[in-house]
């Protein structure tokens, strides 16, 4: 058994799959989910496990090159633009339905239980040397 880092096992495995290049969004309750990516459905209640926890908990294990969210965050949701804005510098923003249409090419889908509108990102895995 892990004894740290993400300890589930479905997720764990979906990392360890992932290689220099691939997509991972990280989305909210509400989001979409197009059909092609593996996904991992961690949302447990509304707002459980928060997009904040899961993306800090993916971010300790994965390497990402790029971000890309929605710019409808930064008026619909503040603390969500700040915590992607912290995260990455070079965050690209885009129209909300070209997130979606972008999300379909994602490898995996790593879905919260966050229950605030655009708390969405797509990341692009990069390499560890």
């Amino acid at each position: 058994m892990k004894k740290n880092g993400i300890l589930n096992r479905h997720l764990s495995g979906a990392l360890a799959e992932l290689g220099h290049g691939d997509g991972v969004l990280v989305c909210d309750a509400g989001m979409p989910i197009p059909p092609g990516p593996r996904v991992v459905d961690l949302a447990f209640r509304a707002g459980v496990p928060s997009f904040a926890e899961v993306l800090d908990g993916l971010l300790a294990e994965l390497v990402v090159e790029a971000a890309t969210a929605a710019r409808e965050v930064r008026e619909a949701n503040p603390s969500a633009a700040r915590l992607l804005a912290a995260h990455f510098p070079g965050l690209e923003l885009v129209a909300h339905d070209e997130l979606k249409t972008l999300s379909a090419g994602a490898r995996l889908v790593v879905r919260t239980g966050e229950a605030r509108p655009y708390a969405n990102v797509l990341l692009r895995c990069g390499v560890f040397f």
